[in-house]
């Protein structure tokens, strides 16, 4: 299926699922569930039972947001930021601030951590002890392509702290990877 009739279809879903027609909000479900888990999985620390409780939330708050969804951006978008921000106020409630600083002193040990650079179950759990912050950068700009400038905006900070922050996670996962500096 190509670009341009997603979008089209998207932005009919939209329009029918304002008013009230649950069938086409179900097809934008199926078509953007994937993106969202996937995010909100990884800002989640790869918890599978949070992130399945926050990709629900997400769309229960893009149904309850939809009528406000002024078309000026692709419907997916919209909702992957959503998104997003549900991932990131879920982590400032459980007080897991991702702009607050976190010590490297809480961080294991290299050797605690088994290491098999092909294996991405292991690069997900040592993805999930970074601490919260540099977490969210590293997920946010190296997976899901952000620039520092979006991340500073939607965190609330420094577009330099931003990248100081993945330059942090990068350093971080590699010592929790034990690889070396």
């Amino acid at each position: 299926m190509s670009p341009a009739p997603t979008r089209a279809n998207d932005s009919d879903d939209v329009r029918a699922a304002v008013d009230g027609d649950r069938q086409a909000f179900q097809r934008l479900y199926r078509l953007h569930v994937g993106r969202v888990h996937g995010a909100i999985h990884r800002l989640a620390g790869y918890d599978h039972a949070r992130a399945e409780d926050l990709t629900q939330e997400a769309f229960v708050r893009a149904w309850q947001k939809l009528p406000g969804f002024r078309h000026e951006s692709a419907f997916g978008t919209w909702l992957y930021r959503l998104a997003v921000n549900v991932a990131l106020m879920d982590l400032r409630a459980r007080g897991a601030d991702p702009v607050s600083t976190l010590d490297d002193e809480h961080l294991p040990e290299a050797g605690d951590t088994p290491f098999c650079a092909a294996e991405r179950e292991e690069l997900e759990r040592a993805i999930a002890m970074l601490p919260v912050r540099a977490r969210a950068v590293l997920v946010l700009h190296d997976i899901e392509g952000w620039k520092h400038e979006e991340i500073g905006g939607e965190l609330g900070m420094a577009t330099g702290t931003s990248k100081a922050q993945l330059h942090r996670a990068r350093r971080l996962l590699r010592q929790i990877l034990g690889e070396g500096s």
